[in-house]
């Protein structure tokens, strides 16, 4: 790591620390030639997977493809920096889960819009107007409909004693 005030290569760790969410580091390093104190992130990135689109192609997996998808359906959301990134890290995490070097666009679509929904609802709307193609305003009302429609918890049945 190259220090950002003189660009010595030579730095050290001070202190790390795990981020809340468990999947990045924060390290505090200071350059052993100008003193300077600066503070790197380090995360797990998804490597060798490829995604495999409706027509068939395949491409590479781009965290920032999907970053951009996510920063347009949250455009002008109350959210800060770091829940973002943490959503990032949980689909990141879900596709990981798949355990497969090859993942279709759909897969991760549906993960994104899983994630989505629980982060914030209107962010998924956004989301998944555009993903799922709505056609017209009944298609995005079943959607709104299903969205805000309570949760079902299933009834504990009684159970008779015996006498």
């Amino acid at each position: 790591m190259h220090c950002p005030a003189c660009n010595s290569a030579e730095t050290k760790v001070v202190d790390s620390r795990m981020s809340g969410d468990g999947m990045s580091i924060r390290r505090r390093r200071e350059c052993e030639r100008c003193g300077h104190r600066f503070s790197t992130l380090e995360s797990l990135e998804i490597l060798e997977l490829a995604v495999v689109k409706r027509d068939g192609s395949r491409q590479p997996y781009s965290r920032e493809k999907m970053e951009a998808g996510l920063r347009r359906a949250l455009e002008k959301r109350p959210i800060t920096a770091d829940d973002f990134r943490k959503l990032v890290n949980l689909i990141e995490r879900d596709v990981q889960k798949l355990k497969s070097d090859e993942v279709t666009s759909k897969e991760i679509g549906e993960i994104v819009m899983h994630r989505l929904q629980q982060f914030d609802k209107i962010a998924y709307i956004r989301f998944a107007s555009v993903y799922r193609s709505f056609e017209d305003v009944k298609t995005f009302e079943r959607e709104l409909k299903r969205l805000m429609a309570p949760v079902r918890k299933p009834k504990a049945k009684a159970v008779k004693k015996k006498r």
